[in-house]
């Protein structure tokens, strides 16, 4: 007689699985929202025993879902109109409130030629290329923020750079969270760039303090041969936030990506980045810097899968944590057989200010080639004892001496951006968060 093993489901499980089985789907991505929902019902929430999930259990940490956000009224866009994450940078802004597209917060006037920006929405009712592109690129294992987002797929933005095109002004594809009561929203962003086009993408995401919203969005990039991409994300959601975010991508043969993640913001984060090279000799850039206080929780967890020969890959993160934090870098660089002359290296470096501040870091490399450079490495320390001494005997004050130190230690991350102008405001982002800081 064999018992059968019933298994429990949390109530934010079923309340996920309730809200968005109860949406309307567009007729290209029902069959693909469908299995998404499918596979998260049947899986859940990952948890600890989940490996690339031990350092942040979800289904302890949510225990509800708040009600999926009704779009932005008046008084949210009017409220949006206040949030500047990144200031002067030039860019061409695409504006989401609470999830939905606020067309006069947004510039889609005189679009540059070999550059289309739609709405998710409109993109699947004008083109059935669009929901087949949705569907090219999963991840290779179950990931519940991707399930979640997919079975919840709807509206987003879709940015397609046509071959050849240099699009020199950046797209700034901002999130902005309003309001006092607590929300659930998500987003999809679809980023195709044509063989030997070049463009930069910013993504900021902002929201209210002492909401406990939460924000679940997908970054999908797909880019030909011979094309240039860089990426710039800001992350600064409310203290009660919790944020689940992922970009995915696949980069075409002799292609150039790069990629920066600046987080400061939400209770709890997760940013899942699996990344593949398409094409013989890419090569990639992936840095990030997490600013951490309080009792924040930040995952970033990396997978670089390195399948063809002659890629390139580097990776540097820098994490400072402040109080009672934790942060987390989980970061995998896989080589292929058939990917030999790859060189790959990957580091986290960890600064910790709080004497309760943990950091987890777990570098891993899978080599199956025997024609390779790689390497990873992992450190975690306090600030330089000597060298704020020197600082001292000069007569610069302890607050504005830690924060030249630490200012200095994640400097090196945010130098990795190309565009002058988003570097500065990133930094200065950056500085906002250090004049905060109280020192102890």
């Amino acid at each position: 007689m064999n018992a059968e093993v019933k298994i429990m489901r949390t109530a934010a499980e079923m309340a996920y699985t309730d809200a968005l089985s109860a949406l309307p789907a567009n007729e290209p991505v029902r069959a693909l929202r469908e299995k998404a929902l499918r596979l998260f019902t049947e899986k859940g929430l990952p948890h600890r025993r989940v490996e690339e999930w031990k350092y942040t259990d979800l289904r302890a940490l949510i225990r509800e879902m708040p009600p999926l956000a009704r779009g932005a009224d008046k008084a949210a866009i009017a409220e949006a109109k206040k949030s500047a994450v990144l200031a002067k940078i030039g860019a061409r802004e695409i504006t989401f409130v609470n999830g939905a597209f606020v067309a006069e917060l947004s510039d889609l006037e005189a679009i540059e030629k070999g550059l289309s920006i739609r709405t998710l929405g409109d993109a699947l009712k004008r083109s059935a290329d669009v929901a087949a592109l949705l569907a090219k690129i999963n991840p290779n294992k179950y990931d519940a923020v991707f399930a979640l987002n997919t079975a919840a797929l709807n509206e987003g933005v879709v940015i397609e750079v046509a071959p050849g095109a240099q699009i020199a002004k950046p797209i700034h594809i901002r999130h902005v969270v309003t309001g006092t009561a607590p929300v659930s929203v998500f987003g999809r962003a679809l980023v195709t760039v044509g063989t030997k086009a070049q463009a930069t993408i910013v993504q900021s995401h902002t929201g209210p303090d002492a909401v406990a919203y939460q924000t679940n969005t997908v970054l999908q990039l797909s880019l030909a041969d011979d094309a240039e991409l860089d990426i710039v994300r800001v992350q600064a959601e409310g203290d009660k936030a919790i944020h689940l975010s992922m970009m995915i991508g696949a980069i075409g043969e002799e292609s150039r990506f790069r990629s920066f993640a600046l987080t400061t913001g939400a209770a709890v984060s997760r940013h899942t980045v699996p990344f593949a090279y398409a094409g013989k000799d890419a090569r990639a850039l992936i840095a990030g810097a997490t600013l951490l206080r309080g009792k924040q929780h930040a995952d970033v967890t990396l997978e670089v899968d390195h399948a063809l020969p002659g890629g390139e890959s580097r990776e540097l993160f820098k994490t400072v944590l402040d109080d009672e934090t934790r942060g987390v870098f989980q970061g995998l660089i896989i080589v292929r057989p058939d990917a030999q002359k790859t060189d790959g290296r990957m580091m986290s470096a960890s600064l910790l200010l709080g004497e309760n501040a943990e950091m987890d870091n777990k570098p891993e490399l899978e080599i199956f080639a025997d024609d390779v450079q790689c390497a990873h490495g992992a450190t975690t320390g306090a600030l330089d004892d000597d060298l704020m001494f020197y600082l001292r005997a000069r007569g610069i004050p302890k607050k504005e001496a830690e924060s030249l130190l630490i200012q200095s230690f994640f400097g090196e991350a945010i130098e990795t951006i190309q565009n002058e102008k988003i570097q500065e405001s990133v930094m200065a982002r950056a500085a906002k968060w250090l004049g905060e800081r109280s020192v102890k």
